[in-house]
């Protein structure tokens, strides 16, 4: 199965919310929409369950243009991250809903609410109503309605956005097995890098409305196109310079500087942009390459087993994020490491140097 977009554009007055993309989804994974709040995550999804319709472009499924069709003639699933279930009705009503408006009998629509609720782990509340059950059981039973229709196209806009730590956990880590014997389209939207790492499949990343880049998960976090894909698939935020590459030299400010490598070496001196993620500026050396800074503390964060720490480098504010618990004072200067071997480096017009 494939979902085509193509030249698909969607305009309201004079605003654009999204600006012509044209990629191709295939029912082999996930496929992640990756962007911050507005980026045209949720716009998509409409226009892909058929909710609005394209200002420009076409809709194209399995081969067939499906623009003009109806979202009730799709057979289109789609879970909000709000929880939407139906308060009056049982568990059970509410995964069977569309079963009955397709008609099947009493008897199948039995056999295939209890094989959902068992994979949901959802038996034992069955007869519950929604507003009786925690967020995630809430969440499950979203999925179950979902998942119990058989769709042809399951969208998930954030759906684990609204539920707690430990419960997103859980979840995320069902979703690959929920779907992994299911013949569908999946797309999934959040905006949450680490999210889209963890379920893998192909990522979508956009920003302002516009597509950035589109391929395997794995591949567009190690190599992103640009400056733009960078920054939406990092969190924390990219750390940037402007440097100056002279001769063999990649200058950062006075006093900091490291020999270029890679495909680097070989580019003409003048100025580029580095790009560093969190988890490359360490408080001891991580690798072989590294250089050491000069950092001045502004806002230390321990998370768990993390320590996240927001520094000044120079005229730099940059963001290191490691293993471990480190005990960082506001205030104190101290030094960090920069894995040199894993810096994105990136032309003046934004394009990531590389291979």
């Amino acid at each position: 199965m494939t979902l085509e977009l193509k030249g698909v554009a969607k305009r309201v007055g004079s605003e654009t919310h999204l600006y012509p993309t044209t990629v191709s989804l295939s029912d082999t994974g996930f496929n992640i929409l990756l962007g911050a709040t507005l980026a045209g995550k949720t716009t998509l999804l409409q226009l892909m369950a058929g909710l609005e319709r394209p200002s420009t472009g076409a809709v194209w499924f399995n081969g067939t243009d499906v623009t003009d069709v109806s979202v009730q003639q799709r057979k289109v699933a789609l879970v909000h991250q709000q929880f939407i279930n139906y308060p009056t009705m049982s568990v059970f009503d509410n995964i069977a809903s569309p079963l009955r408006v397709a008609g099947l009998s009493t008897a199948e629509i039995r056999q295939k609410v209890h094989q959902t609720a068992d994979l949901l782990r959802l038996t034992p509340m069955l007869d519950r109503r929604p507003g009786n059950l925690s967020g995630g059981q809430q969440q499950r039973t979203a999925l179950a309605r979902a998942l119990v229709k058989e769709s042809n196209l399951v969208l998930l806009d954030e759906p684990l956005a609204n539920l707690d730590f430990k419960l997103r956990e859980e979840l995320r880590e069902e979703m690959p097995r929920l779907f992994a014997d299911r013949r569908c389209v999946v797309v999934y939207a959040t905006s949450e890098p680490r999210e889209a790492l963890l379920l893998g499949g192909h990522t979508l990343t956009l920003h302002e409305g516009r597509l950035t880049q589109f391929g395997p998960t794995g591949e567009i976090y190690r190599r992103p196109s640009d400056l733009t894909t960078a920054q939406v698939f990092s969190d924390p935020p990219l750390n940037i310079a402007k440097v100056i590459k002279a001769g063999e030299r990649i200058q950062v400010s006075p006093g900091l500087d490291w020999t270029a490598t890679g495909p680097m070496a070989q580019r003409p001196d003048g100025p580029y942009t580095v790009g560093i993620r969190p988890h490359h500026v360490t408080p001891a050396p991580a690798s072989p390459n590294t250089v050491a800074i000069g950092a001045t503390i502004l806002i230390a964060e321990i998370s768990g087993s993390e320590s996240i720490v927001h520094f000044d480098m120079d005229e730099h504010r940059w963001i290191s994020q490691s293993h471990g618990v480190f005990p960082f004072q506001v205030g104190e200067q101290t030094s960090l490491h920069i894995d040199i071997d894993n810096c994105l480096y990136f032309d003046a017009d934004g394009a990531r140097i590389g291979e």
